[in-house]
């Protein structure tokens, strides 16, 4: 059987063109090696709880279009992201704001937290920031960044703030009110049923093969599509012969209490370097559970490898300037469409990768059409 596209990844990207190409009359093949589709969204049914396999997933969004295409396929809750941070034995509010800084200094106005910022920065004297460390010390203050920047940082990031490069953090956001909402967009929300059902939706009516390897596959069925929409790591698909980008990875550790409340928060995170894990992430207040047990995950970044899981690109310079040389030869593979965050070596969030994925779906079905 012969498709107009091989769609290689089943998550929202891969998702989302399918559907609309289907809605085109066009015959899709998606296929996918991990044992299930929904990508990194994944939720997986544990004790009645959502689990979100592959890390948080919180679904936010100012672009009313997008939020609108999302409710087609699933009502959304009214859960809002506001995650704690733990330093040692203290408790604080996320993301930086009035609750943040009176927990830290004893203070209530946004006058006296604004003062104490400043005053911090100038006994600094940082004019030009040289790494990450100068860099977010001369935007936060030595309290705010020896307590919640710098040793969730360097865990995630695998290397000291001083080996890290000042570009990473261009921008802090200080909230000088009290508001504990993580996210500035309208839009926000969990999926009731979980995100599983959404791309369930998606793909309705689409042949989906799982457990599937592309470059197997491509070798057993080298003429099976038109055109391949391929939102794997674009330096794997041309076999790393330019060299490896770089990733960070995740190691999740997921347990099952016995107990109907663990933390009292969906996001907690750890700051402090000598907590191995980044956070914990409780799985059933993203939907306001009420079951009488509760499921964890420890979340661990790690270096990544060729042959784990890769979760958020490394944008360095080098990396970057690596990622421009397959770009190029992406463009020269005139049948193959690359998307995604891996397919694009960026950071999306899943709004983003809706909204990519729907602007690459319309510009290439209306040249398709116009065939």
């Amino acid at each position: 059987m012969r498709y107009d596209y091989l769609i290689v990844g089943a998550g929202l990207f891969g998702a989302v063109f399918a559907h609309e190409a289907k809605k085109k009359g066009k015959r899709c093949l998606v296929i996918d090696k991990r044992p299930h589709i929904a990508g990194n969204v994944y939720c997986e049914d544990i004790e009645g709880i959502h689990v979100h396999k592959y890390g948080a997933h919180i679904f936010h969004t100012s672009n009313k279009a997008i939020w609108e295409y999302m409710n087609q396929f699933a009502e959304f809750n009214n859960y809002i992201n506001s995650p704690i941070a733990v330093y040692k034995d203290e408790l604080y509010n996320l993301p930086f704001n009035m609750n943040t800084f009176s927990k830290m200094w004893g203070i209530r106005t946004p006058k006296e937290a604004k003062e104490i910022i400043a005053q911090q920065i100038e006994e600094l004297h940082i004019t030009e920031p040289k790494n990450l460390e100068e860099q977010a010390l001369s935007l936060a203050g030595t309290d705010v960044y020896e307590k919640l920047i710098k040793g969730y940082t360097e865990k995630q990031w695998g290397r000291p703030c001083t080996e890290l490069p000042a570009f990473i953090i261009k921008r802090l956001p200080f909230r000088f009110t009290y508001d504990n909402n993580y996210f500035n967009d309208i839009y926000q929300g969990i999926p009731k049923g979980g995100y599983t059902a959404i791309v369930e939706k998606m793909l309705e009516g689409i042949e989906v093969k799982t457990n599937t390897d592309y470059f197997t596959f491509r070798k057993e069925n080298e003429n099976i599509a038109d055109k391949v929409v391929f939102t794997g790591m674009i330096d794997e698909y041309f076999g790393y012969q330019l060299g490896a980008l770089e990733y960070r990875s995740v190691r999740f550790e997921t347990e099952v209490l016995d107990m109907d409340n663990y933390q009292g928060n969906a996001v907690v995170n750890y700051t402090d370097r000598e907590v191995p894990y980044t956070r914990i992430i409780e799985h059933k207040h993203f939907e306001f559970g009420k079951q009488e047990k509760t499921v964890i995950s420890r979340e661990y970044s790690s270096e990544w490898k060729v042959g784990m899981e890769p979760y958020y690109p490394v944008n360095n310079e080098q990396n970057n300037e690596l990622f421009e040389k397959y770009r190029e030869l992406a463009e020269k593979e005139i049948n193959v469409i690359f998307g995604g965050r891996l397919g694009n070596y960026k950071y999306y969030d899943m709004d983003k990768v809706v909204e990519a994925a729907l602007q690459t779906a319309e510009k290439e079905l209306a040249r398709k059409d116009r065939k």
